[in-house]
């Protein structure tokens, strides 16, 4: 089973996945995978830039999204017999001829990496390159081959359990229960920071105990030479404790919630 894993950690928003994916398609005709690829309006390899936070604490991520080639097409329901239909790799082919006038299937894939081409009247997607796979020209979609920081990684289910397990890959909307094959590490979520000061030195307080509980979930770090502290990758609409403690000084708590990045802000300790 052909599986894609992306690791956001590693994205630098260069946008040489989403271009490789135009230069592969656009005035390109690889039927029967797929007719070419209009210059404009189309993302086979979409990247999202998702903003968190705010000033002074904001922080940037790209996502790059293709097709999930989903285990559960939602996308087929609605569709003509074999105009959609997944190979025994897993991946995913809409057939440019069976599909055609089907503008249906654009509305059915609830992730939006279908897109409806109006000129030939047909819905189209990533196809993770599958005509140059069959011809043994590459192992790996030509996004994932010009990724330069090495954030797209392609090949067999097997290859990347490690991935899933030990660097806890999640997929996206897993409520959507489609079961799709592209994983993500490093998904952007909520943060929680603030920076401490040593209120009778006027001075950054570096290496304050600071400790985050939640819900089954508690985890202590310390503040760097900056007095600055930072929790990452935390659940939405949670709520948490900030428990602030340094010898000599009076202790600070805080309940904050999820709802958004939290930034505390400067924070004095006082003897």
């Amino acid at each position: 089973m052909k599986v894609m894993t992306i690791d956001i950690t590693k994205c630098n928003g260069c946008f040489n996945c989403q271009i490789a994916c135009k230069d592969e398609h656009v005035d390109n005709d690889w039927s029967p995978y797929a007719k070419p690829q209009p210059d404009t309006g189309h993302f086979w390899m979409h990247v999202d830039l998702v903003e968190r936070g705010q000033y002074p604490k904001v922080k940037v991520s790209y996502v790059p999204k293709p097709c999930m080639h989903c285990g559960e097409l939602a996308c087929m329901k609605d569709a003509p017999e074999g105009a959609i239909y997944r190979r025994d790799d897993g991946i995913v082919i809409i057939d440019p001829e069976k599909s055609k006038g089907q503008k249906q299937i654009v509305q059915a894939c609830p992730y939006g990496c279908i897109y409806w081409n109006q000129e030939l009247s047909i819905p189209q997607k990533c196809t993770f390159c599958a005509h140059l796979l069959d011809q043994g020209l590459i192992k790996e979609p030509r996004c994932v081959e010009a990724c330069p920081t090495g954030a797209l990684s392609f090949g067999e289910n097997e290859e990347f359990k490690y991935l899933i397990t030990e660097r806890r890959a999640e997929v996206l909307h897993p409520e959507f229960g489609l079961k799709p094959n592209v994983y993500y590490i490093g998904l952007p979520k909520k943060f929680v920071a603030g920076t401490v000061i040593f209120g009778d030195t006027d001075e950054c307080a570096e290496s304050v105990n600071v400790t985050l509980v939640g819900k089954g979930h508690k985890e202590t770090i310390k503040t760097n030479n900056y007095g600055d502290f930072e929790f990452e990758g935390l659940n939405a609409d949670k709520e948490f404790t900030i428990q602030i403690k340094h010898s000599g000084y009076a202790s600070r708590d805080f309940t904050i919630q999820t709802k958004t990045d939290v930034h505390l802000g400067e924070i004095v300790l006082t003897k």
